[in-house]
């Protein structure tokens, strides 16, 4: 924890990293389908709770976009009960793989992979904000949200669609101004912005909804725990902690090449994390990740240690319990601005346009990824995304080559590299073109791997042939 040398620079940072996630605390709540203050409510246990652990010194958590979908879903599915104990068996499976140290396994997945997770995400999120850009209702799937936005423009409040762009317009803006004079975050700005004008011109646009931080607040009774014995559930509760854990990691990677301090600690941060979630699903709140947006904003804001984000976790609660009533003159149509720039940020563009000029399988595996989100769900898109990358890399390494030498009257036939049933049309193909009156003796000892399948097929084949008198093939 800091010193006198640091507090200092940590107050102001805290102070930052607060303002920041204010917007999207409750932007993130509102597009999960839950009350604005459950959104706070995570941001205040990110900073109060997981701010005190040691893994990551800089790294700040609470509600991110990246899990709005998930929640949205698990939400139509099993009923807004059921939230706090799907997100308390994430937390739980979170700190499990923390204690036994399976943190540094998330670094082995596919990039692609998870930038196509992120793509999908963000196509999402953007699929569904557009309606609420424009105070609309909106169907219920990704892809009939993507078919009926032709639509929408007929059914949209037009003052609403002018405050939400006006929203990202501003924090597109701000991004140009003067680092000395940006003293608020772009997101701040532009809602506050919106909110001032839709107050002084009495527009009639939806707003924020408040009930107030306690009676949002709602632990799950015993009774609500039934759900886990659900397929769907477990499922869920799998996919929460994964992407929540891959996230966290991924941004934590991130934020150790933005400063010089201590590096991160995987299976710690990990731990924190699984506590964090638990202590959420308690409170029947959003589920948490580490949120780069305001990592990053801690790191440029002179952050020291981790008192940082606790005292920003301290703010937040200030915020929740002193100032609830601000909230109700937030139009959702400036929350909606917010959360549709920060879906387009997850766009990785050009990370695909240079893929598929240096590696190709990979840009395919990404966008593959991504449209198999927005087609199913989160949880099966990634499934898919995973599965043709193992069938990519098993593709890739499974590299065989045949080589013909004569000795004699005898070819003989090397066989070199992996033989697996992936190349073996094309093993079968070449060893079928060898001329056939001529004995042929066929050596695998150059193989470092060959699967029972090739092993069958090729001693079928050697049984065709006619070897030398007295040989026989070398298998």
């Amino acid at each position: 924890m800091p010193g006198a040398g640091t507090f200092r620079e940590d107050f102001a940072a805290s102070v930052v990293v607060a303002l920041v996630a204010v917007p999207l605390c409750v932007g993130v709540a509102v597009a999960s389908g839950v009350q604005a203050e459950l959104g706070i409510v995570t941001g205040v246990v990110g900073g109060l709770v997981t701010g005190w652990f040691r893994g990551s010194s800089l790294q700040v958590s609470g509600p991110a976009a990246g899990l709005t979908v998930l929640v949205y879903e698990a939400l139509q599915t099993h009923g807004a009960a059921a939230l706090g104990v799907l997100v308390l068996a994430a937390g739980a499976l979170q700190l499990g793989m923390g204690v036994l140290r399976l943190g540094r396994w998330f670094r082995a997945i596919s990039v692609a992979v998870v930038h196509g997770m992120l793509a999908g995400i963000g196509l999402v999120l953007i699929s569904g904000q557009l309606y609420a850009l424009g105070d609309a209702d909106a169907p219920g799937q990704t892809l009939a949200k993507l078919g009926g936005v032709h639509g929408l423009a007929a059914r949209a409040d037009w003052a609403a669609v002018l405050l939400g762009v006006g929203t990202i317009a501003v924090m597109v803006v701000w991004r140009r101004v003067p680092a000395r004079l940006r003293l608020l975050p772009g997101a701040l700005v532009g809602v506050a912005a919106a909110a001032t004008v839709a107050g002084l011109l009495r527009l009639p646009v939806e707003k924020v909804r408040v009930t107030g931080v306690l009676e949002a607040v709602s632990p799950p009774t015993w009774g609500e725990f039934g759900v886990l014995a659900s397929f769907g559930a477990a499922g869920t509760v799998i996919a929460l902690a994964l992407i929540a854990s891959a996230e966290t990691l991924f941004s934590a990677a991130a934020v150790d090449r933005m400063h010089d301090g201590p590096r991160t600690e995987y299976d710690r941060e990990l731990i924190a994390q699984g506590v964090g979630n638990g202590v959420c699903g308690l409170l029947g709140a959003l589920p948490m990740t580490a949120v780069i947006v305001r990592s990053a904003a801690n790191v440029e804001a002179g952050a020291r240690t981790r008192a940082a984000r606790v005292m920003h976790g301290a703010w937040l609660l200030l915020f929740a319990v002193a100032f609830p009533r601000v909230l109700e003159a937030v139009p959702l149509a400036a929350l909606a601005g917010v959360l549709l720039y920060a879906g387009w940020k997850l766009l990785p563009v050009r990370a695909v346009a240079a893929l598929w000029r240096t590696h190709r399988g990979e840009a395919v595996v990404l966008v593959t990824t991504a449209c198999a989100i927005v087609v199913t769900n989160l949880f099966e898109g990634v499934l898919i995304g995973l599965g043709l990358a193992i069938a990519k890399a098993a593709w890739e390494t499974s590299h065989v080559h045949i080589e013909e030498v004569w000795e004699g009257e005898e070819l003989c036939v090397r066989v070199l590299g992996n033989a697996s049933f992936l190349r073996l049309p094309k093993l079968l193909d070449a060893l079928d073109a060898l001329p056939h009156d001529r004995p042929v003796r066929l050596d695998l000892s150059g193989l470092r791997h060959l699967d029972h399948a090739c092993l069958t097929a090729l001693e079928g084949w050697e049984r065709t042939r006619t070897p030398l008198p007295g040989r026989e093939g070398v298998i």
